[in-house]
């Protein structure tokens, strides 16, 4: 006879993103071969909803080495596997992404495996859908099951955050946000903590997705948020642009670009999808989290290389090649920067494993029956 284990869910949670940075040598890509990026989070109070609150912040550490180190990486890459599913939308899909090789010295292993639905744009789900499913490693048991939508828009705005601080110039102060959805609100709070914003411009396809956007958030963070037309009108004059839509078409025309101004291209994660054209690309001092994620699944990459305009060079560097000096940062006021965004899992599994950690110890989020226990006599 089974006797049931315990499994932890955290679900419903309310992100909370709070510092952004670490040691300002490191943020400004000095040398420093012990710099890398940890995440961390932990419980805070509930919110008024009742809904699990939970911070995480990225930070730059000496002693915990993963997403900064490329010869930590090495033995701890991405593995991704996409799904197409046939269905009545444009874009429809079941992915999953894990670490896979030596997960230092965190004794958990996990995947996050969410589905996505082009056509949940404009209803009251999001396109993403999905969890993070946390293992100890050990002996295998599934230790908990947290809502993927969270924790993606966390960890996803607190990189955006980092590469803020490495490639935005120092007085950026004008903000544009190009998409109205989770990733906006998240990425509002990363970038008034990365850079001294002071004025800020929304646009949607929506516009009543901006203008409600705009109300709510202007409130809830303090600072006034302007709804516009359009992306051209959001990014005219800003030095901070984030791209954060599921558009399968260029939202951002490289003409519209101007000298000094950093770009965060963070919605498409699939070869299919593009929000920025090819000349936008090409004008453009490129970043990547990862150099293989980004030559085998960037949509504005691709589109790009597929056009002429570019090759595999045209890639500087990654994030963490900048934290630890290998590479340059932002060489000039004028140099336009992008920071192609899309995701590694190794930020969903330690986000996860923090997450569960004090979660637990602050006694929230639920225990519930599972399977994969037997009595002795079993």
């Amino acid at each position: 006879m089974k006797r049931a284990s315990q499994l932890f869910a955290v679900a419903g949670l309310v992100a909370a993103l709070t510092i952004i940075g670490g040691p300002a040598g490191a943020q400004k890509g000095a040398k420093n071969s012990e710099a890398v990026v940890k995440v961390t989070a932990k419980a805070a109070k509930p919110g008024a909803d009742g809904k699990q609150v939970v911070t995480i912040t990225l930070t730059v550490d000496r002693d915990w080495h993963t997403y900064a180190n490329p010869v930590g990486l090495e033995d701890l890459e991405s593995a991704q596997t996409v799904v197409e599913i046939t269905g009545k939308n444009k874009l429809e899909s079941v992915k999953l992404d894990y670490p896979k090789g030596k997960f230092h010295e965190d004794k958990v292993v996990g995947a996050k495996i969410v589905t996505f639905f082009y056509g949940n744009q404009g209803t009251e789900l999001d396109a993403h859908q999905g969890a993070v499913l946390l293992f100890e490693a050990e002996r295998g048991r599934l230790l908990a099951v947290i809502d993927a939508t969270s924790v993606t828009a966390i960890r996803t705005a607190a990189v955006s955050g980092v590469a803020t601080r490495l490639l935005a110039r120092e007085d950026a102060s004008v903000l544009a946000l190009v998409g109205a959805g989770v990733q906006a609100r998240t990425h509002l709070e990363a970038m008034r903590i990365a850079r001294p914003i002071r004025k800020v411009r929304v646009a949607s396809r929506d516009f009543a997705s901006a203008r409600q956007f705009a109300e709510r958030e202007s409130k809830r963070q303090g600072i006034e948020v302007e709804p516009v037309a359009s992306a051209r009108d959001a990014i005219r004059g800003a030095a901070v642009v984030c791209t954060l839509t599921t558009s399968l078409e260029p939202v951002v025309l490289g003409e519209w670009l101007e000298p000094g101004m950093h770009l965060n291209v963070v919605g498409s994660s699939t070869p299919a999808g593009r929000e920025v054209d090819t000349a936008g690309v090409a004008r453009s001092r490129l970043y990547v989290d990862r150099r293989e994620s980004t030559l085998n699944e960037s949509g504005e990459f691709l589109a790009a290389k597929k056009d002429g305009a570019i090759g595999d060079g045209h890639i500087v560097g990654e994030i963490g090649e900048i934290l630890i000096g290998k590479v340059a940062g932002r060489r000039s006021s004028d140099e336009i920067t992008m920071f192609k965004s899309l995701g590694l899992a190794i930020e969903d599994v330690a986000s996860a494993r923090h997450i569960y950690e004090k979660a637990r110890a602050s006694g929230r989020g639920r225990f519930i029956p599972f399977g994969g226990s037997r009595d002795a006599g079993d």
